[in-house]
């Protein structure tokens, strides 16, 4: 078995010298090839000895899950960024090389596991980290001559590392959602978000964010303490809030703060309510309550990022209404949540509106999602008053947080039971579906 999972990994490394081809392909010829090697991983590959490459619950299955989903993820990746082909190749370059060498690292090194998921090992992921990020920088810097104007070599040097970083710690999180579908994905996000980053938008905002940096620091500190002592948050989240509080202090200043600090205020007192039911139910939040290092990149993840667009990007104004959409659709989801587990009547799935017990994955109630709207229009509104958007995109807002509830409802129903996700992943995916939603519609 452990020669199988060898030859497997090599294969999977082997396959991603392919994107040296994107240098020269145009990305419909691109595109072509890569389903033409989707086509052959579920037709030919097992009826040529293909079969040798399965995993046991490949064979349980009756089809290769990974091996389908690796050509399917590059075919993705050049639909979406057929301009971007450097961003492709380093994607690519991540999966192959990172989540390859991850694997055969673990296996003949071993040694530390990484304390969320038992079945990772440190010197895997740094293997991970390290092998894809100069893969994925090495194919960036061949593809780059393809991409018209060719983008800057602080670029091609620094996100492909950045990326494959970020797709490592993905890499070891406890679900069973596939590293042939995750990796890249996660990889692609990063570097599509550094690419929209400039010198010059860096150098305009650049001495504003540093004298606002002792501010944030001092700001986060004091209450992050005080958090910590109040109970509504654990010792992770205390450091995780901070970080990303200094991050959005630094970047909008004390408004962009406030609006953080409503969101999370809103949250904490919704998870209080109706304790008592809760408990007695068995639904009550883990910890009395607090809000761990998960819970707060989950929920403020996406507007930590939207407040560094800000003053890295000259996409301003977008970035600071997709800062408000994620804080609201993370603040009204939670709402909405704690609601309907402590006075929903009627809770039921949206996928099948078959009636459930509350706490149920991806249940939702008429009392809970009455009260997430309301507590979007809230924070909308908030977001008015500080001056972080117009009241014209109010009902943006309110639409795009809905929008992201209803889609984690439906992972949330489906996937969530299975552990392809988890709930962390579900709130992460609601406040980016609502940014992105609010960012069309605006």
């Amino acid at each position: 078995m452990a020669h199988s999972e060898s030859a497997r990994q090599w294969v999977h490394i082997g396959s991603g010298l392919f994107a040296l081809l994107l240098r020269v392909l145009t990305w419909w010829q691109a595109a072509a090839l890569a389903a033409v090697a989707l086509a052959f991983n579920v037709a030919v590959l097992p009826r040529i000895g293909g079969r040798n490459l399965y995993r046991p619950v490949d064979h349980a299955r009756g089809f290769p899950l990974g091996i389908v989903l690796y050509p399917m993820s590059v075919l993705l990746l050049i639909l979406v960024f057929e301009r971007r082909l450097d961003i492709v190749a380093a994607a690519w370059g991540v999966l192959a090389f990172g989540d390859g060498f991850a694997t055969l690292a673990g296996q003949r090194i071993g040694g530390r596991q990484i304390p969320w998921n038992r079945e990772k090992t440190v010197a895997g992921t740094i293997a991970f980290a390290a092998c894809g990020g100069v893969a994925a920088a090495a194919l960036a810097y061949w593809t780059r001559p393809s991409v018209v104007p060719p983008p800057a070599l602080a670029f091609v040097i620094a996100a492909p590392l950045v990326a494959a970083a970020v797709a490592a710690l993905v890499e070891t999180m406890p679900v069973r959602l596939d590293d042939n579908l995750s990796v890249p994905m996660t990889a692609a996000a990063v570097l599509s978000y550094a690419s929209l980053s400039t010198a010059d938008a860096v150098r305009a905002n650049g001495a504003v964010v540093l004298a606002q940096l002792p501010w944030a620091i001092a700001v986060n500190g004091v209450v992050s303490w005080l958090g910590y002592r109040a109970g509504t948050v654990s010792r992770s989240g205390t450091i995780a809030g901070a970080a990303i509080g200094v991050v959005v202090y630094a970047a909008g200043g004390w408004r962009a703060w406030v609006m953080l600090f409503a969101t999370f205020l809103v949250a904490a007192v919704a998870s209080r309510l109706g304790m008592k039911r809760k408990v007695l139910l068995g639904i009550e939040e883990q910890q009395g309550g607090r809000r761990g290092a998960g819970n707060a990149f989950a929920n403020c993840g996406i507007a930590a990022l939207a407040a560094v667009a800000a003053v890295t990007t000259p996409h301003h104004g977008a970035a600071w209404l997709a800062f408000v959409a994620a804080l609201t659709a993370g603040g009204s989801d939670t709402v909405a949540s704690e609601i309907g587990k402590a006075w929903g009547r009627s809770t039921f799935l949206v996928t099948s509106f078959s009636r459930v017990k509350p706490g149920t994955p991806g249940a939702m109630s008429l009392e809970g999602t009455t009260a997430g709207i309301v507590a979007a229009f809230v924070l909308a509104m908030t977001g008015v008053a500080l001056g972080q958007i117009t009241t014209a995109m109010v009902l943006a807002v309110v639409v795009g947080a809905t929008a992201g509830a209803l889609v984690e409802s439906v992972l949330g129903a489906t996937l969530e039971g299975p552990g392809i996700l988890n709930n962390d992943m579900l709130n992460f995916i609601n406040t980016a579906i609502a940014a992105l939603a609010v960012l069309w519609l605006g």
